[in-house]
């Protein structure tokens, strides 16, 4: 209470009278909250770093061709999640973007193996329509909530 005197002194007010104490008290919480606008805050760790993009080059709608917009995508996942459906036929499966003109096919190739609590299963895929056609094999995984994602997806040569 010795700072409150040197603010506060008794000239003023009585030792121990409530408006000296309420003064002091004012002034520590005014204090406090003054420091608490130096405090620094490193906001840039807060933001999530998957949609950075550098210059004018833009995150590809699709982990399989960044010739593909999101409904495309959209479309062609899809036609992924139905084709590669552990319970289905393994026939393949098409799919199209008339606004786009965008259209490729999916294959399933395999049966589907579990791995780390999903169900995995590898594929073919042919993109084409407005783009340049592409001839692509990976691997989708499903995880418990019936979501496909694909893992790993690299060039496929025809034989």
């Amino acid at each position: 209470m010795r700072f409150c005197r040197l603010i506060s002194p008794e000239s003023y007010r009585p030792a121990g009278h409530p408006a000296s104490r309420l003064a002091c008290f004012g002034l520590v919480l005014a204090a406090l909250s003054i420091s608490g606008c130096s405090a620094i805050i490193p906001l840039p760790s807060l933001l999530s770093r998957d949609d950075d993009a550098t210059g004018s080059i833009g995150k590809s709608a699709s982990p399989l061709s960044s010739s593909l917009d999101v409904e495309d995508w959209r479309r062609a996942r899809a036609a992924m999640s139905v084709a590669l459906d552990p319970q289905g036929n393994g026939a393949a499966v098409n799919w199209d973007n008339p606004r786009s003109g965008a259209k490729g096919v999916f294959t399933p190739v395999g049966d589907a193996r579990p791995s780390d609590d999903r169900i995995c299963r590898a594929f073919l895929a042919e993109i084409g329509g407005a783009a340049p056609a592409q001839s692509l094999q990976g691997v989708a995984c499903r995880d418990k909530s019936g979501e496909w994602s694909v893992g790993e997806v690299k060039p496929w040569k025809k034989a």
